[in-house]
């Protein structure tokens, strides 16, 4: 359990900093701070799929919440306002945990009050209670809470500002209010157990967000508050909000499903220590919904589901929970949305037509089916559903498909051209790609030398002699290749890419993939060199730079404007997910058993210390490159958590000392 005291709860700037996050399963999601004040436009107590997993609304911002002891009122709220924190109930926490969702116990006149919120799975509603801790201790005294929502209904990306097109009327019945402000927008209902309820109809106006002002973005929001609920206190109070109707009598049952759901996901995991079972819980929340079948959500608050990212994040989410059957599901769906040997780079929040810019995440693909394949055995799906689009994809690739991606004379792969960005660095301001990396990309070789050794094994299965020959004299090609003019003599590691005459010499985290992947183009020696490399110049306590600091390109700090976050982006900004392929790469090359493995056990504890940071109980997307390497990006995403998750949980494996 993951708790914060007294001390943190009631700093502002710590308990601001520091943010839950609850999802349903099907892309929605609530989020916001410890504090309670909102700081991102993203946060929210409901953020809906209206068209699962996309489709996203914000239509509850938060509560206003208002104790009434004996008479006198007491702000439990906290907001940002132009030049001031008002109300400052942040002042009477006493504590934050997540057990296993968000819980909050303030401390007000000597009465403790706790408040939980969580989600429902599968559903677009989000459950919240108060209740009092020790009434026994107060049982003569007068306990009321009035609760005020403020409603949004904007698209998640955006923000709400004071118009007349909304509709502020209500209906009221049997422990139920409804409300539907835009046409456009599905309805909200908030199903209560309060005693009263009363019109207010206002607009709140200028909540500041800090994040977003940081980040340069617009940072002002209006809210509007409708109604008011009342109650009485000597019981819980309880809101069901959600895009259905509910009943209040049902929280209940909802909590205890929720609380058993996530136990028996710890229990599928086999998670035995602490941290095993947080990320276990984390990575649940990227798993979701897509049609009939599964997918990744690629992070929180902003990313939806992207090819790249998923086929990642598979193994260490599903498999290395020991939930084969969703990377089944998800297998499958993705395979139904191949189009010229290339797999979908994400599925954008508007419209049904997925964006196939991406030259990695295809051959990532392979991976996950031949990760998948040996946590499972289960050929027959894959001879049955699979193989004939992994062999369509490799067809592609030899003929040429979009952007130039190609296989070149000498049996590596092309890819790229002018203004488009395909590997993983893909950061681009306008028509200025930072990191083009066109031509043969490092990690490109390597992924698809593994793909052709994957193959060449499923044709041995399936009794495709012809084809298993074929493969392996193709990675043979590529391996001569590759380490014929990959191998960079004055560094000791592997160039980035090469165009061409062009080598980009640039030290980048990239080469690891070289030696991380199941079936690997290097010898011991040049392996045991590049791992030293990326070990001096690019660990850290939170992931691989991007860019080592030596580098005159190197970017120090990822923040302010978009123009100076995405010039910094792959510059030297640490990237979690990294450390993975890193690990791998160190069990492979350091063979020493229990030193190794203490070693690594080192290199995670950043982590560790992470999970009460920025998301609490999940791990960052980014971190800056120079210390004290403060945490950026999304909050929580899915490839830190599923490759730290992946890597803690392997076991060394045994590799000889001659060959990799």
């Amino acid at each position: 359990m993951i708790s914060f005291g007294i001390e943190n709860c009631t700093n502002f700037d710590k308990s601001s900093s520091s943010e839950w996050l609850e999802t349903n399963g099907i892309g929605g999601f609530a989020s916001s701070t410890v504090s309670g004040a909102n700081t991102r436009r993203y946060h929210g107590l409901l953020t809906a799929a209206t068209n699962p997993p996309l489709g996203r609304v914000t239509m509850l911002s938060k509560f206003e919440e208002t104790l009434f002891v004996d008479g006198k009122s007491l702000d439990l709220s906290t907001n940002q306002y132009p030049n001031a924190i008002y109300p400052n109930g942040y002042k009477y926490l006493k504590n934050f945990r997540l057990a296993p969702f968000p819980i909050w116990t303030f401390e007000v006149e000597g009465v403790e009050i706790e408040k939980k919120v969580f989600m429902v799975y599968g559903q677009n509603t989000t459950v919240c209670q108060w209740s009092i801790k020790n009434q026994s201790q107060i049982a003569n005294r007068k306990l009321q809470i009035e609760l005020k929502p403020l409603l949004s209904f904007v698209d998640y990306h955006s923000l709400q500002h004071e118009n007349s097109d909304i509709n502020p009327t209500f209906e009221v019945s049997n422990n139920l209010v409804s409300i539907h402000p835009f046409l456009e927008m599905p309805a909200l209902y908030f199903a209560h157990d309060a005693f009263a309820v009363e019109k207010t109809g206002v607009w709140y106006r200028n909540f500041e967000y800090s994040i977003e002002r940081e980040r340069g973005f617009d940072f002002r929001e209006d809210l509007f508050q409708p109604f008011a609920l009342k109650f009485d206190l000597s019981e819980r109070a309880i809101v069901v909000v959600s895009t259905e109707s509910q009943k209040v009598f049902d929280a209940q049952n909802f909590e205890n499903e929720e609380i058993e759901r996530r136990e028996a996901l710890i229990k599928t995991a086999d998670a035995k220590d602490d941290f095993t079972k947080q990320l276990t819980l984390a990575a649940d929340h990227f798993i979701v919904s897509r049609g009939a079948g599964k997918t990744i959500i690629a992070g929180y608050h902003w990313f939806s589901d992207w090819g790249r990212d998923t086929m990642i994040a598979l193994n260490g989410l599903t498999l290395a929970t020991n939930r084969a059957e969703i990377a089944k599901e998800i297998l499958l769906e993705f395979s139904k949305h191949i189009s010229e040997g290339m797999l979908p780079n994400r599925f954008p929040d508007a419209g049904e037509t997925p964006e196939y810019n991406t030259v990695d995440a295809t051959l990532w693909y392979f991976e996950a089916v031949r990760s998948y394949t040996e946590k499972t055995n289960d050929y027959a799906f894959v001879r049955k559903n699979l193989y004939e689009k992994l062999i369509e994809i490799i067809l592609w690739h030899l003929k040429g498909t979009r952007y130039q991606i190609h296989v070149d004379t000498d049996g590596l792969l092309f890819a790229g051209e002018k203004g488009v960005q395909l590997t993983w660095m893909d950061a681009k301001i306008g028509d200025y790609v930072v990191t083009p990396r066109t031509g043969k990309a490092v990690e490109i070789q390597a992924l698809w030398y593994n793909s052709l050794c994957i193959m060449a094994d499923f044709a041995k299965r399936f009794g495709d002699e012809k084809d298993q020959k074929r493969y392996l004299e193709m990675a043979d090609a590529a391996k001569k290749s590759f380490n014929q003019i990959f191998w960079n003599e004055a560094e000791e590691c592997l160039f980035d890419a090469i165009n061409g005459e062009e080598k980009d010499a640039s030290v980048r985290p990239n080469q690891i993939f070289a030696i991380s992947l199941s079936n690997t183009m290097l010898s011991i020696e040049r392996a045991r060199k590049v791992v030293k490399k990326i070990e001096a110049e690019l660990l850290t306590p939170f992931g691989l730079r991007s860019l080592s600091s030596k580098d005159k390109n190197y970017r120090p700090v990822c923040s302010g404007s978009p123009f100076e976050r995405d010039s910094a982006y792959h510059q030297g900004t640490i990237w979690a997910w990294l450390i993975g392929a890193f690990v791998d790469a160190y069990r492979k090359v350091n063979t020493n058993g229990q030193k190794t493995e203490n070693r690594i056990n080192e290199i995670l504890e950043g982590f560790k210390n992470h999970l009460t940071g920025a998301g609490v109980g999940q791990i960052s997307e980014i971190f800056d490159g120079a210390a004290p390497h403060n945490p950026r990006g999304c909050i929580a995403q899915a490839w830190s958590v599923a490759e730290v998750l992946r890597v803690s949980r392997a076991e060394a494996r045994a590799v000889s000392k001659e060959k990799i």
